[in-house]
């Protein structure tokens, strides 16, 4: 285990930028099932001109309309967000993934049982409309740390997803290892079409918290040039991340996220 801290340069910590905050109206182009319970629709239209995010683990706010319920976007001014008179939608953080090139920005839901995401995922028609919000800020994590540590659930993946493609990129390969609680085997095919060259994916299929907490315990972190980033439930996250806390890990170079809470 690490028993002193080296940090790395203060150039190679991530670094915080800001966006324009707009809120945009686009269209669904099309929309399938992919790996098990992974739902995923493609979005476009001319106000997505300009989109920008910069950071792998970035969140934007879906907007979910209601039926037969008009809904008007909030605008921004200089004294904030500025909501129009009426009921408001009921709003969800995912993970962007954009395509420039195609000028096309897709989102991965995982489905659920129930839920306005999820209903609405399952739903969703070429030609519907989702207006979207965000993001208003990214955290831009250098990608040649050379040893780096993924943990998360599927609420996760996308953002692990856009993170590995990323790294695949790369002309010096890093040190992954990925710990990922999934419900059922087929989600395990959600990162099939990527080059995982230098990357360990480890499995944990079902109720594995535990399990995947003995073995952060038993991790050793190089002295330097590392970078972890925990998320998934919050409580479960608090505790994942305390593991590493306790051995002076630079904070800087620890991300824990909850991206969400049991209630």
């Amino acid at each position: 285990m690490m028993t002193h801290l080296t940090p790395l340069p203060a150039a190679n910590y991530p670094k915080r930028v800001r966006n324009e905050l707009r809120f945009r109206t686009l269209q669904v182009l099309s929309n399938q099932r992919i790996a098990g319970n992974f739902q995923r629709v493609v979005l476009g239209g001319a106000e997505l001109a300009g989109f920008a995010s910069a950071g792998f683990d970035d969140h934007i706010k879906l907007f979910f309309p209601q039926p037969g319920v008009a809904f008007a976007p909030p605008t921004v001014s200089d004294d904030g967000i500025v909501w129009p008179e009426g009921v408001r939608p009921q709003a969800r953080d995912y993970t962007p993934l954009y395509d420039a090139l195609r000028n096309e920005l897709t989102i991965d839901f995982y489905i659920h049982e129930a839920g306005v995401a999820s209903d609405w995922a399952r739903e969703a028609q070429p030609g519907d409309s989702l207006t979207i919000g965000g993001p208003r800020g990214s955290l831009v994590v250098p990608e040649n740390y050379h040893w780096q540590l993924y943990v998360c659930d599927e609420t996760g993946m996308p953002a692990l997803l856009r993170r590995l493609a990323a790294l695949s990129t790369l002309s010096t390969p890093v040190e992954v290892t990925a710990f990922i609680a999934v419900h059922d085997e087929t989600s395990k095919h959600y990162f099939d079409h990527l080059n995982l060259r230098g990357v360990t994916l480890h499995w944990f299929v079902g109720e594995q918290r535990e399990q995947i907490a003995e073995r952060l315990q038993q991790l050793t972190v190089p002295e330097k040039d590392y970078f972890l980033w925990l998320t998934g439930e919050g409580e479960t996250v608090l505790g994942y991340g305390s593991y590493f806390e306790k051995r002076h890990i630079d904070p800087q170079l620890l991300r824990t996220v909850a991206y969400w809470h049991n209630k």
